[in-house]
C-alpha cells in the first residue's frame, strides 16, 4: 500500500519537481562520495558538491578533476546519470509545455483570471467584438465559451477558449463566472430562431444561478422570447432581428435620402451612449437649457427616459423632471 502510494505520488509531481529533486538528491550525493575518495583533491564537502554539479550538468569547468582510478569512475557515473537524466527532464518539459498550449487551443483548460468579459458563441459578429475591446480597452481579458468549435486559431491575446456548452455549471466554472464582470450571449445562427432563443435563455439562466449579480447582454432573435429572457435574468436584450428589420426599411425608404447604416456604423464607431441621472440645477428646467452644460463637458443629449419611455430629439420647451435619465453621446 505504501509502495503504491509512493508510485502515485511521484507519477503526480510536475516534471519539473522531478528533476529538482533529483538534482538536490544525487548531486550531495556525489559530492560527499568525491570528497571521501580524493580528500586532498576535495579539501571541503562543498567543493565535491561543486565538482558533482558542474560535471553532473556537462559543463566541466576543470577546476577540480578527479585524479584516481575510483575517482574517475564517479565522473564517469555522473555524466552518464547527470546527463541523461537533465536531457529527459528536460525533453518532458518541453513535451508538457506543448501538450499544455495544445489544451489551451482545444479549449480544455480552466480561466483563472478576474474582472474579464465571457462571450457565449463564437462566430463573426463575436470576432469582430472581440477586435473593438482589444482596440479600446487593451488590458481587459476575454474569455470565450462555445461547444462547436475544435479548436480556436484566433491567436490574438487576451482571448482565452473554453469549449463545451454554457448552460452547464461545469463550464461556467472553468470560465470563472464567479469573477467576470459582463457576459455576453450571442445567438447561435445555426439554428433556428426558436432553438436559438431557447438555448439562450438557458444559457442566462445558468450564469444568473452562478454569479447573481453579474450583468448579461442576451441576444434574442424572436420577439415573442423577450420577456422570457428578462425572467431568466437578462440585464440588456438584444434584439437583432427588429434592430436590422428597423434599420432596412430605412435604408428602403424612398423619402430618405442618406445611408442610416453608414450613419449608425461610424456613430457607434466614434461615439458612446451614456446615461446620465438629471442634475438638481437641471430639474424643472428646459432641455434647451441643458444642452449647453453639457456640451461643455463633451457630453450631446440626445433624449431623455422617463418612466422607462424614450424620447429622442425633444422639444427645446420639454421641462426635465427629477427623475428623468439624459441619453448623451460621448467621445470615446
Amino acid at each position: 500500500m505504501n509502495q503504491r502510494f509512493l508510485k502515485l505520488l511521484y507519477y503526480r509531481i510536475p516534471n519539473i519537481l522531478k528533476l529538482l529533486l533529483f538534482i538536490f538528491i544525487t548531486i550531495p550525493f556525489f559530492g560527499s562520495l568525491i570528497y571521501f575518495i580524493e580528500p586532498e583533491r576535495y579539501p571541503t564537502l562543498l567543493d565535491g558538491i561543486w565538482w558533482a554539479l558542474t560535471t553532473g550538468a556537462t559543463v566541466g569547468y576543470g577546476d577540480y578533476v578527479p585524479e584516481t582510478l575510483l575517482g574517475r569512475l564517479v565522473a564517469a557515473l555522473i555524466i552518464l546519470t547527470g546527463g541523461g537524466l537533465i536531457a529527459f527532464y528536460i525533453a518532458s518539459i518541453s513535451t508538457t509545455a506543448i501538450k499544455h498550449e495544445k489544451k489551451l487551443q482545444e479549449g480544455k483548460l480552466a480561466f483563472h483570471g478576474e474582472n474579464h468579459y465571457i462571450f457565449v458563441g463564437f462566430n463573426e459578429r463575436t470576432r469582430q467584438l472581440v477586435d473593438l475591446i482589444i482596440q479600446h480597452y487593451a488590458d481587459k481579458k476575454i474569455v470565450i465559451i462555445d461547444r462547436t468549435l475544435n479548436n480556436l486559431t484566433y491567436t490574438k491575446l487576451p482571448v482565452h477558449y473554453i469549449k463545451g456548452n454554457a448552460t452547464e455549471d461545469a463550464v461556467l466554472h472553468m470560465a470563472n463566472i464567479e469573477a467576470a464582470s459582463c457576459v455576453f450571449v450571442a445567438a447561435d445562427n445555426h439554428k433556428s430562431d426558436n432553438e436559438s432563443d431557447t438555448h439562450a435563455i438557458l444559457t442566462t439562466i445558468a450564469i444568473r444561478g452562478n454569479n447573481p449579480g453579474i450583468p448579461i447582454v442576451t441576444e434574442i432573435l424572436s420577439k415573442k422570447q423577450i420577456d422570457n429572457a428578462a425572467r431568466a435574468g437578462a440585464t440588456t436584450i438584444i434584439r437583432s432581428n427588429d434592430f436590422m428589420s428597423s434599420l432596412f426599411f430605412h435604408e428602403l425608404d424612398p423619402e430618405i435620402k442618406s445611408t442610416p447604416f453608414e450613419d449608425i456604423y461610424h456613430l457607434l464607431s466614434q461615439q458612446k451612449f451614456m446615461h446620465q441621472p438629471v442634475p438638481d440645477s437641471l430639474i424643472e428646467k428646459t432641455y434647451s437649457d441643458a444642452v449647453i452644460p453639457f456640451l461643455t463637458k463633451g457630453l450631446l443629449i440626445i433624449g431623455v427616459i422617463r418612466e422607462k419611455e424614450y424620447i429622442f430629439h425633444p422639444k427645446t420647451a420639454f421641462t426635465l423632471k427629477a427623475k428623468d435619465i439624459l441619453i448623451c453621446l460621448s467621445r470615446r
